[in-house]
């Protein structure tokens, strides 16, 4: 289940949340980036690749999307450490007929480029975790 996130505004506009990750000290404040904005990034990144069906998820985000709720971060896990690493965990669904190595190549090479481009914060990890064949 996801956390709700309070957002505090400070002088100038900057943000600060909950669960957050500091980028960086601007002139006016500070920005921070939440797991489900990072999380989001990844799942969007993954599912540009040809050959990802979809992205696969616990019973619970399928149940909350029946009821109208989009969970744009479905099947990704983001864990970052003490150093601001960041590991991104993902659940996907392939295409039949795709060769899993290139295709896994191709996708963490995508989600890898678009969260270090975006964020400014070093991805470590990515795994990828095959669950189904479309």
């Amino acid at each position: 289940m996801m956390k709700q996130r309070i957002l505090k505004f400070k002088p100038f506009g900057g943000i600060n949340m909950e669960d957050k990750r500091q980028l960086d000290n601007l002139e006016y404040g500070e920005v921070n980036i939440s797991n489900e904005v990072i999380g989001i990034i990844a799942g969007l990144a993954a599912k540009e690749v040809s050959g990802v069906a979809e992205m696969n998820s616990s019973l619970g985000v399928e149940i909350s999307e029946i009821f109208g709720k989009k969970n744009y971060n479905k099947g990704v896990k983001i864990d970052i450490d003490s150093d601001n690493l960041i590991t991104v965990n993902l659940n996907l669904i392939i295409d039949y007929g795709i060769v899993i190595p290139e295709i896994c190549s191709k996708i963490q090479e995508n989600v890898k480029k678009s969260i270090e481009t975006m964020t400014e914060m070093e991805v470590c990890a990515i795994n990828i975790n095959i669950q189904g064949i479309k």
